[in-house]
């Protein structure tokens, strides 16, 4: 006897140095993405059927999240009841113990619910070092988590007003990825929210350095382009240390010609997290009259 088969919305975080991304590969690979090991920590809940993630937002090698987010499809053989939620939380992080991943919630939600095509919103945040004239003077505890530049520090009012021409809704050509980007994909992008602030490091009160400071880029909107944001924040850290002015962001949207981007400007992945994938309320709070039908 076979239970219902039920979805539920993980909720995960990563460190992603050590991974080749978040989306599976080869097993023969050697680095694995972290989708390789959610599947696996899935195996050890030995379902009736081999449990496929459906990862929300993709990010690169080196890059992290604070919070991604994907759907599972669970059926327990032997007429078992579904998994509450905190029972899966913890059966899926006891075999990632030794992973910078970590599963940080579990909601059920209906079966018409998916984790990408669902989402609301997404929210990225590039982290910056100023203040340091190579990336080995940064604090340990900073590295791989940040991108250090060497050119002073930023203007942040020329960011500020730089980054007002990405808000709302453009043809992103220009910020596309130059490689892996599928050529017919629509380039029509809406940024919601583009926030530049002066941070804080992780213990920042421990470092030596009286030069060293961060800033955050954050931006926030229903999806984007391969490698948009890296991109954006590129051209506004240039901006910040005087290289390109604001109305070049104006300009290179109004181009829409990707080749125009300007070299060597793309923000390394290090610095990048994913922060929040949104969704609606009510379309998770539906799956209240599916649990209803089906045994607890």
């Amino acid at each position: 006897m076979i239970s219902p088969r039920v979805r539920y919305l993980i909720f995960f975080q990563y460190f992603g140095t050590k991974y080749s991304g978040v989306m599976e590969v080869s097993s023969d690979q050697p680095v694995l993405g972290v989708q390789n090991y959610l599947e696996k920590a899935a195996d050890t809940l030995k379902p009736s059927a081999r449990s496929k993630f459906v990862i929300s937002s993709r990010t690169d090698s080196r890059v992290h999240a604070l919070c991604n987010a994907a759907h599972i499809d669970i059926e327990r053989s032997n007429g078992q009841p579904p998994f509450a939620e905190r029972i899966l939380v913890e059966a899926l992080n006891r075999p990632l113990k030794r992973e910078a991943i970590r599963i940080l919630g579990a909601r059920r939600v209906p079966s018409s619910f998916h984790a990408r095509f669902s989402a609301r919103s997404r929210t990225y945040v590039y982290r910056v070092a100023t203040g340091c004239s190579c990336p080995f003077e940064l604090p340990v505890f900073e590295r791989n988590l940040c991108w250090a530049t060497y050119r002073g520090h930023l203007n942040l009012p020329a960011m500020q007003e730089a980054a007002a021409f990405l808000l709302g809704t453009h043809d992103f050509s220009t910020f596309r990825s130059a490689s892996s980007e599928i050529p017919e994909r629509r380039p029509v992008r809406t940024v919601a929210r583009a926030e530049i602030r002066p941070a804080s490091g992780f213990l920042s009160h421990h470092s030596k350095n009286n030069e060293l400071r961060f800033w955050e880029l954050e931006f926030t909107g229903p999806s984007f382009l391969y490698k948009q944001v890296r991109r954006m924040a590129g051209v506004l850290v240039a901006v910040g240390q005087n290289r390109l002015q604001p109305r070049h962001v104006e300009e290179l949207l109004q181009t829409r010609d990707l080749m125009a981007y300007p070299q060597n400007t793309i923000a390394p992945p290090d610095g990048l997290f994913l922060k929040e994938v949104e969704y609606c309320e009510a379309d998770l709070e539906t799956a209240t009259t599916e649990a209803k039908r089906q045994p607890l």
